[in-house]
């Protein structure tokens, strides 16, 4: 906490205050933190592009082949009997694929439609409607949470009863879901079978992830001592990898020497059930690079970046108030990265009692934002039935108006 922006009149030298700059506007906090919305538009806009692509692969693999097919007609020797029956076979093929290409343009207009959604949602905020807004903010920031820690039906009611669906990436997060669910289950075919769906995206980002699941299958036929299929699936999968991964491909193709679990620690490790664990998490990280998300919940930046206000060497010690948020333990994890706060040798005196301000004698602020030592508010409340008067503003008001202060 910035406690020399407070006007706490701790100087004896002078008996004013010089004036304190305006606090910002809260339309222009507003616009400081919309920079961390990135991903709210980046997302919904790579699912479109990556929509876009496949139907276009689909479209032009079926277009390539009724062409090679017809190609091959002309240059066989067949009746035109025959010729008629295998070109109105391919008309009919193609007439099939325009409602699959009717559908695809209704699923890309869908997610053409989100993308303006969520343009829109960024630019409505306004004096008037601030609050709503901040708190479909907050719930689509909470929703974000719940999927990405696999509370996916909890989410998805707070989206349906919010009526934010196009503000929140449901569906993306239960693709998510598929590979995570089969993974965890111990089967890499629909990790693999992502893979090849986004190979090209995947290759650009460097993303050693399909490497990470071809040699745990590699492992997994070595565990099933079915050496002679590791060896082949070895030659046929791992091979274009191994200019890149020759370290590890030589610790992973040793395991094959070995008549059961190797009782080594290098070789055990493999062997682990902690491997398949690390691919859940190795997936998730490529999926976040993959659709441009942040690596971290947003809950957690905006948590992290008013705990990194609170943090000091005091708030892990065993008399902590339970009032600091630090003294809970999962707020205490969440500030394990986080430097302490630099303010932690702050010096309050208060302006009435001139007695220092600390845990025992918390500073208390007031509506107009002077603050004072809780130990003088107290008896000044005591002396007035309640009621605290500012002695540099003449300000008065409640004493249950007042806000604690933590000084760090």
């Amino acid at each position: 906490m910035e406690m020399d922006s407070l006007p706490n009149g701790n100087s004896t030298t002078t008996s004013t205050t010089a004036p304190s700059t305006a606090p910002p506007s809260k339309l222009t906090q507003l616009t400081e933190s919309l920079k961390l919305e990135h991903q709210f538009l980046r997302v919904p806009f790579e699912h479109y592009k990556k929509t876009i692509r496949a139907n276009l692969r689909a479209v032009e693999k079926e277009v390539s082949s009724v062409i090679s097919a017809v190609n091959d007609y002309a240059d066989s020797d067949i009746s035109n009997d025959d010729a008629v029956q295998r070109l109105t076979s391919l008309v009919s093929r193609l007439q099939g694929l325009k409602p699959k290409m009717e559908e695809e343009r209704r699923t890309e207009n869908l997610q053409a439609e989100r993308c303006r959604a969520r343009i829109d949602h960024l630019e409505s905020p306004d004096a008037e409607n601030l609050t709503g807004w901040a708190n479909m903010r907050l719930k689509r920031i909470l929703v974000d949470y719940m999927l990405r820690m696999s509370y996916y039906d909890t989410g998805l009611k707070l989206a349906e009863s919010s009526n934010m669906l196009d503000l929140v990436d449901i569906d993306i997060y239960l693709e998510a879901k598929k590979v995570i669910d089969a993974l965890q289950n111990m089967e890499i075919a629909p990790a693999l079978a992502w893979c090849a769906e986004n190979k090209s995206r995947l290759k650009k980002l460097k993303s050693k992830f399909e490497f990470q699941l071809r040699l745990q299958e590699y492992i997994e036929l070595v565990r099933a001592e079915n050496h002679m299929g590791a060896i082949a699936y070895a030659r046929k999968y791992l091979a274009p990898w191994a200019a890149m991964h020759t370290k590890e491909m030589q610790q992973v193709f040793a395991t094959v020497a070995f008549k059961g679990i190797p009782e080594c620690s290098v070789y055990k490790a493999f062997f682990e059930p902690k491997q398949w664990d690390y691919l859940v998490e190795q997936f998730k990280q490529e999926f976040c690079r993959l659709y441009g998300m942040n690596p971290e919940p947003l809950l957690n930046i905006f948590l992290q970046a008013g705990l990194s206000s609170l943090k000091t060497p005091y708030c892990y010690e065993d008399d902590c108030t339970r009032e600091d948020p630090l003294s809970q333990e999962s707020f205490r994890k969440l500030a394990i990265p986080l430097p302490y706060s630099k303010q932690h040798h702050s010096k309050i005196v208060c302006y009435i009692t001139k007695e220092l301000m600390d845990t025992e004698n918390p500073p208390q602020v007031l509506p107009n934002g002077y603050v004072y030592s809780t130990k003088a508010l107290e008896e000044m409340a005591k002396r007035n039935d309640g009621k605290i008067t500012c002695p540099r503003t003449s300000l008065v008001c409640n004493y249950s108006e007042l806000v604690k202060a933590y000084i760090s």
